[in-house]
């Protein structure tokens, strides 16, 4: 008599050679290189091999400047090099080849439709250009918001990836300007400060560098604002990085028209306009900085109560000045090793923070679970190293405490209120300041009280925990367990 297995069996699902990680990947590369390989060659032939060389030397300058700023603001949580470097090689190479290609061809059907060169050119600039570059753009935001989820969880990661891809676009997009422009002035001779290729460089290089970023940082606040919502507001989550794009074009097509708007308009655009705009992003991208540090401080002390972090952690991981000195301590005591083990162990903690934050919120996901589980184990592999440092760090930055009342003495009773003289040999000391904390020595890697691996049995819970689900974080292995 056959009789059913003791727990289904899933029927062996045949995995097709498209789902394969490795060949998305080859394909993504392949498709970057051969855009790169073509652009390279459409600017090289617009500019000349001299020009392109100028262009490339003087483009160059100001993107390690914008790589630098968008990873300062996402220090916080800092995402994966590999997905920065996608969004620069898609505007640099993908972005750039379609807007090239798109609007040269649109701008070439409007002259033939209207027989109106100059007007073609300036529909072109205002009207073509901020919809086929700002669309080009948003695509790599696009990608990244639906492929790479589990890195796109707020407004920073937004940023710093629409920044990314236009600080690449803005790249190649200046090594063809400026390539044209020398090319010009070597057909007049004219070179030093009166030269095109001065003024294109005091512009775009100097004067605006941040222009492109700063169009498409719109659409990425759009997408970051989406990834806070919950899944019950579709519609709200569909149409926030659409009307994000729109502003991003709006804004767009208002730089390119400023040449329009009189001898002066360039510069009226710049001050009344662009400056603020920058002005009030960095602040709102800084301030939402702040708001991830003190979700750090809010979420971690249940860690702390369950026994994996200490009790000063949360304090010094919701701080940006006491993570750089665990740091360096860790760096003088444990030399690049530490410090690198003291910065994957503050990237750990902040995740398991936010995971913890979308967990209440109920945007956690179904494998809520095991990513806290393997967040909580990799804190614990490294707890050796990292506890000193950023026990150190919360010393050397606590506030100090609040002064103590100085006793009063007592001829400052004038009416008898005390008995007795003042007798300066009797009177008590005034108070000292609370001495500064001594450095540890260096440190040893901590030894559990019990054998604990990645090979080890990992302790239930003591009740189950979810989003949905009562109860707190995992208790840790080892002593804590009771």
């Amino acid at each position: 008599m056959a009789t059913c297995p003791p727990y289904p069996t899933r029927a062996h699902r045949h995995t097709h050679w498209w789902q394969h990680t490795w060949v998305r990947y080859g394909a993504l590369i392949t498709l970057l290189a051969l855009s790169g390989l073509v652009i390279l060659a459409l600017v090289r032939e617009q500019t000349g091999t001299q020009g392109f060389l100028v262009g490339l030397g003087l483009a160059v300058l100001p993107v390690p400047l914008l790589i630098a700023a968008f990873r300062w603001l996402d220090r916080v949580d800092p995402g994966p090099w590999r997905n920065l470097l996608f969004c620069f090689a898609w505007g640099a190479c993908a972005a750039a080849l379609i807007a090239i290609v798109a609007n040269s061809f649109a701008t070439r059907w409007i002259a033939t439709a209207t027989a109106d060169p100059a007007g073609a050119d300036t529909l072109g600039a205002t009207v073509i250009a901020p919809v086929v570059e700002e669309s080009a753009k948003a695509a790599a935001v696009l990608l990244v918001f639906l492929f790479r989820r589990r890195d796109f969880t707020g407004i920073v990661d937004g940023v710093v990836v629409a920044g990314v891809t236009a600080t690449g676009f803005a790249f190649t997009e200046n090594i063809l300007y400026l390539g044209t422009a020398f090319g010009t002035d070597q057909l007049t001779g004219d070179s030093g400060i009166a030269s095109v290729t001065a003024a294109t460089f005091f512009v775009r290089v100097v004067m605006s560098p941040f222009a492109h970023p700063l169009f498409t940082v719109l659409t990425g606040i759009g997408f970051g604002i989406a990834a806070l919502s919950t899944g019950r507001h579709h519609l709200r989550r569909a149409l926030l990085p659409l009307a994000g794009l729109l502003l991003a074009m709006g804004m767009h097509a208002l730089w390119n028209g400023s040449a329009g708007f009189g001898e002066y308009g360039f510069f009226a655009v710049y001050a009344a306009f662009m400056v603020p705009s920058f002005g009030l992003l960095t602040w709102l991208v800084i301030w939402t900085r702040q708001r991830e540090l003190g979700t750090v401080r809010a979420e971690l002390p249940a860690y702390v109560l369950a026994g994996w972090l200490t009790s000063v952690e949360p304090y010094a991981l919701g701080s940006m000045r006491a993570r750089r000195i665990a740091r360096q301590y860790a760096r003088r005591h444990a030399g690049k090793e530490g410090a690198r083990a003291v910065a994957r162990y503050e990237a750990c903690a902040t995740s398991v923070a936010f995971l913890r934050r979308r967990g209440r919120r109920g945007r956690a996901g179904a494998d809520f679970t095991a990513r806290e589980r393997a967040l909580l184990e990799a804190l614990w592999h490294l707890r050796g190293v990292a506890r000193p440092a950023l026990d150190y760090a919360a010393r050397a930055t606590a506030p100090p405490p609040p002064p103590l009342p100085r006793p009063v003495p007592p001829w400052a009773y004038p009416y008898g209120g005390a008995q007795g003289a003042y007798d300066a040999r009797t009177a008590p000391a005034p108070y000292a300041p609370h001495p500064a904390p001594t450095p540890y020595a260096p440190y040893a890697p901590y030894a559990p009280h019990a054998p604990y691996g990645p090979h080890a049995p990992y302790p239930a819970p003591s009740a189950p925990y979810g989003p949905h689900a009562p109860g707190g974080p995992y208790a840790p292995p080892g002593p804590h367990r009771p």
